[in-house]
């Protein structure tokens, strides 16, 4: 394979890569580069946000690189201040190597477990003594770490930003050096803490990392960021029906996205099914074929095409499940309470969105009125295309 045929699958899906002229160079050594990802086990599950980046780990793994999956169990206890407002509750120890595990578990449904190496930051971070810490504290400003975007917002606004967060970059910057990395990966939000870590290989003499980052992947609203705390993602250990419907959810739009950064079928492939639905293929057929295959990824093949098959019987036929949750509410219950107390949506403002967007049905007719009082008796309650909940109003 040539340079540029191999920059080609590279550069698939990625927001940047700085600088790109360093790794046309390391890549003519031709030699298998040491390339790092980490990740702060601060939640028991990963959903496909997270796969993003590391499906690009299992296309570098394929072109024969050395692949090393950080758990920052080290960094993890500080709290990544990326994105916040305000400063984050550090994790115990005990949840960060409880969590940790969980992700050894779950990255090995895409990376080959026998050419994957995972460390741990602690294993270098944890002897480090504190005038060495000091020492590493001293390699960046104060005026370089305020030049972070959220840093920068919560200074100017007066909101605190604790000594502790300034080391966050620093420790993610050192793993580069103890790892002699030669290439970072990490999401579009990261890129600060990512050139940190090119800064620290400088100041240690060594040839700095090239940083590779990845876009940040909607959610199924397509709007926001995945995210476990919105309600708008897909959990990787999810239930193969799960997986299949809210697959099924998104846009047409949303699909495209979806397969350039979750697919690992080809560009060309990709390309070609693009002009089927443009001559009048459904693109029903189209997310079909990503559903299976995601599904097939994290569970496997037959459970992958039994969930479409309940899909189309659900759905496609509009059958309603013959099983979903009960529940019984006093008469005078408003709808958003009702969608919300009976697990449709995850709050009443939520409740309103969906009532607004014609997603929210009773027995099958979309709710116009956000202020519905519903009347007594018993009916099934939809919200959007996989949550029923089957309500008596006495």
């Amino acid at each position: 394979m040539t340079i540029n045929e191999t920059l080609t699958i590279i550069q698939r899906g990625t927001d940047e890569i700085l600088p790109l002229d360093e790794l046309k160079k390391k890549l003519e050594k031709n030699k298998p580069l040491r390339i790092k990802l980490g990740m702060d086990p601060t939640a028991p599950d990963l959903h496909l946000g997270h796969t993003v980046v590391i499906n690009k780990m299992k296309q570098l793994q394929d072109l024969g690189h050395e692949i090393i999956f950080l758990i920052g169990d080290f960094t993890g206890m500080i709290g990544d201040p990326t994105g916040k407002n305000v400063t984050r509750k550090p994790l115990t120890k005990e949840e960060v190597l409880e969590n940790a595990k969980s992700y050894e578990d779950q990255i090995f449904k895409i990376l080959d477990k026998d050419k994957t190496r995972i460390a741990f930051n602690s294993e270098w971070m944890s002897k480090m003594s504190s005038s060495e810490m000091i020492s590493l504290a001293s390699k960046q400003t104060v005026a370089r770490m305020l030049e972070r975007d959220d840093f920068s917002k919560r200074y100017k606004s007066g909101q605190g930003i604790s000594i502790h967060e300034f080391l966050y970059p620093l420790v993610q910057g050192f793993d580069s050096v103890a790892l002699q990395a030669d290439m970072e990966l990490g999401g579009s939000d990261q890129k600060f803490n990512l050139l940190v870590g090119r800064d620290l290989q400088k100041q240690a003499d060594m040839e700095p990392q090239v940083i590779l980052t990845m876009p940040i992947l909607e959610g199924l609203d397509g709007v926001q960021k995945m995210s476990k705390s919105l309600d708008n993602y897909i959990g990787i250990d999810e239930t193969p029906e799960s997986m299949f419907g809210k697959i099924m959810s998104i846009s047409d739009e949303l699909m495209w996205r979806y397969l350039e950064l979750l697919s690992f079928e080809s560009l060309e492939t990709i390309s070609s099914w693009k002009e089927e639905v443009e001559n009048g293929e459904n693109p029903r057929n189209i997310k079909f074929r990503l559903a299976v295959e995601i599904i097939t990824r994290f569970h496997d093949n037959e459970q992958a095409k039994k969930a479409q098959q309940n899909f189309i019987d659900r759905f496609s036929k509009n059958q309603t499940p013959d099983e979903m949750d009960e529940f019984t509410f006093p008469k005078g219950t408003k709808i958003a309470n009702l969608l919300k107390d009976s697990n449709l949506v995850s709050s009443t403002s939520e409740a309103f969105r969906m009532i607004k967007q014609g997603a929210a049905k009773i027995d099958g007719e979309k709710i116009n009125d956000k202020d519905l009082t519903p009347d007594e008796g018993t009916s099934v309650y939809q919200v959007g295309k996989r949550k029923f909940a089957r309500v008596t109003i006495s």
